[in-house]
């Protein structure tokens, strides 16, 4: 995310990040978003 796209989530929070992705690129996501803190939920 850039930073205009990240201030939007950071500000929208709770949210959806992103919709219809493959198991791999969540797990991937879920990995990067863990690293720096956040708590995150796939559904």
């Amino acid at each position: 995310l850039g930073l205009k796209e990240a201030k939007a989530v950071v500000d929208g929070a709770p949210g959806t990040i992103k919709e219809a992705v493959s198991k791999q690129e969540a797990d991937d996501m879920e990995a990067k978003l863990k690293e720096v803190g956040a708590t995150i939920e796939i559904k």
